[in-house]
């Protein structure tokens, strides 16, 4: 019988991907160049992937399903992105939207890669800023978050202001990523 290999690492929930991280082997920046990375989508993730990672001096290709970047979801439906800011000081943290995010998926989804996603849902909002996103904000500053779906906390969603990325059609993007339209 054939067993299946999800490549989750080992340990507790919380420790897996920091563990793995810790161990994992890293590129000589000469080697960099020799190695193309595709990613596929031009949404808010993966453009901001293609980003970063042209940004740290791989040569990236991004490929996208619609006739354009700007067709992607994240784009077209100006939508939001959930993280634990605890913005309204209402005893939001990791651990809460990991919950959420696993009861949100019906219990189906690999715990480890949840956890890690809420871990570092913070950081990718911040991220998602630095590189020009839109996302509404309120009077003091703060990013506007709205409330979607059975949360355990009120407000956790930040949302979009407008369009949330503007890309170029084709072509070069900077930083040694392109884009091709399929």
């Amino acid at each position: 019988m054939t067993k299946i290999d999800s490549k989750i690492p080992e340990g507790p929930v919380a420790e897996k991907w920091t563990n793995y991280k810790a161990h994992q082997k890293l590129v000589n920046p000469a080697n960099k160049r020799r190695l193309d990375i595709i990613v596929v989508g031009t949404g808010l993730a993966g453009a901001s992937a293609a980003a970063s990672l042209g940004e740290m001096g791989f040569r990236v290709f991004n490929f996208c399903i619609q006739d354009s970047p700007r067709r992607a979801h994240s784009i077209a439906a100006q939508g939001g992105i959930n993280a634990a800011k605890n913005y309204q000081n209402d005893g939001d943290s990791v651990y809460r939207l990991f919950y959420d995010t696993v009861k949100g998926g019906d219990y189906r989804a690999r715990e480890a890669n949840v956890y890690r996603l809420a871990e570092v849902s913070n950081n990718i909002i911040d991220q998602c800023v630095a590189q020009g996103v839109p996302f509404a904000r309120e009077y003091g500053g703060l990013l506007d978050n709205r409330s979607f779906g059975g949360a355990q906390v009120s407000d956790r969603t930040a949302i979009a202001a407008g369009s949330l990325l503007r890309t170029e059609p084709s072509g070069k993007r900077g930083y040694g990523e392109t884009v091709h339209p399929l």
